[in-house]
């Protein structure tokens, strides 16, 4: 028997697991989805545009995704909801479908990224102190007094998803990690980037230039006004 096909909300955003996403919802189809979802007590799942845009037209996203479980709703006067949900677990669209306002896919689960391996936790030893020089440094470039960061997951898998949803970097970057096939490959990925970064806020925090003076140029890295 054929699975029902899962709501699709194609945003400009990457939802990892574990991530909290809040989102307002305005659109008719989208109300009607996640009435639906919640009468249902189902999930729906997020996926990056790769073309369009999040409102008007439905966009073209990509194949790659995570489910995302609604934990709170408010609802609004005139029909209007602000909800906040979770991100669970990854996903690959099969083949989209129509026949409703909203997108849907046959879905097939991406297999549980296994985090206890030897090379995952050697990767997680290297990445973890990454990740608090990576945060400190983001707080000197922002001019923010941040305590140190050091309650950081040990379990490899729970560290590389919430190094991915920290990394300010663009957003098809983000695309590319969560598409990854390992706990391991992930961190690795992440232990280069956080390596790259270090070195850009390093001469953002020698130079001057403060996040708060910058703004995101085409490619999603931050120039001066």
């Amino acid at each position: 028997m054929t699975a029902e096909p899962l709501p699709l909300f194609p945003l400009n955003v990457v939802l990892f697991p574990g991530m909290v996403l809040p989102l307002h919802i305005f659109e008719d189809r989208y109300r009607l989805m996640i009435g639906r979802c919640l009468d249902e007590s189902r999930p729906f799942g997020v996926l990056l545009i790769r073309e369009g845009k999040e409102v008007g037209e439905t966009a073209v996203p990509y194949e790659v995704g995570t489910t995302a479980r609604i934990t709170r709703v408010e609802r609004l006067d005139d029909g209007r909801m602000n909800i906040t949900t979770v991100g669970v677990e990854r996903f690959r669209v099969r083949r989209f479908r129509e026949g409703e306002p909203y997108l849907q896919g046959e879905i097939v689960p991406l297999p549980n990224l296994e985090g206890e391996t030897p090379q995952a936790v050697y990767q997680a030893e290297v990445v973890r102190p990454l990740v608090s020089d990576y945060v400190g440094l983001l707080a000197k470039a922002a001019g923010l007094q941040l305590g140190l960061v050091d309650n950081l997951p040990e379990d490899p898998a729970a560290l590389a998803f919430l190094t991915a949803i920290a990394l300010q970097i663009p957003i098809h970057e983000k695309q590319e990690l969560l598409a990854t096939q390992s706990i391991a490959s992930l961190l690795a990925e992440e232990r280069g980037i956080l390596r790259r970064e270090d070195k850009l806020l390093r001469f953002m925090v020698d130079t001057g230039p403060r996040l708060s003076d910058m703004k995101l140029g085409p490619t999603g890295y931050l120039f001066p006004n």
